[in-house]
């Protein structure tokens, strides 16, 4: 059903999952308790990441249109999550679409990761979510 989990992948209890054929999952990494995954375009977990409870993350949003035109018309933009390996990402993180978390970074609870590659070893916190330092 998934397009990929790694040996010893944990799902936590009570987590939401759609279009699971997007979703890889790599090994000895987990989704939270009660997390919600939308994946319309691809989400690319990797190798030993830790997702604390509630964390939700998405591929698609609507794009904002003029004001001549309903908001519930705009088009419907995708684009894939990737969090790679050896990321820690607290509760209740909103990651969303074009989010590419690099090897080693740590996101701090209750952060909204925007669409942007955060370099390697970070600490990211925050909304819209920035690098607060680097991991030594």
């Amino acid at each position: 059903m998934f397009a990929f989990v790694g040996d010893n992948a944990n799902i936590r209890p009570h987590v939401r999952l759609s279009y699971l054929s997007n979703i890889s999952l790599g090994k000895e990494s987990s989704i939270g308790d009660r997390s919600m995954i939308v994946a319309a375009d691809s989400v690319i977990i990797g190798d030993n990441v830790m997702m604390g409870p509630e964390v939700a993350i998405w591929t698609q949003n609507h794009k904002i249109t003029d004001r001549d035109t309903l908001l519930l018309n705009g088009k419907a933009v995708k684009k894939r999550v990737i969090i790679e390996d050896d990321v820690w990402i607290g509760g209740r993180v909103i990651i969303l679409p074009g989010a590419v978390i690099q090897k080693g970074s740590v996101v701090a609870a209750g952060s909204v990761v925007v669409g942007k590659t955060y370099p390697p070893y970070s600490v990211i916190g925050g909304n819209p979510a920035k690098v607060i330092k680097e991991r030594t």
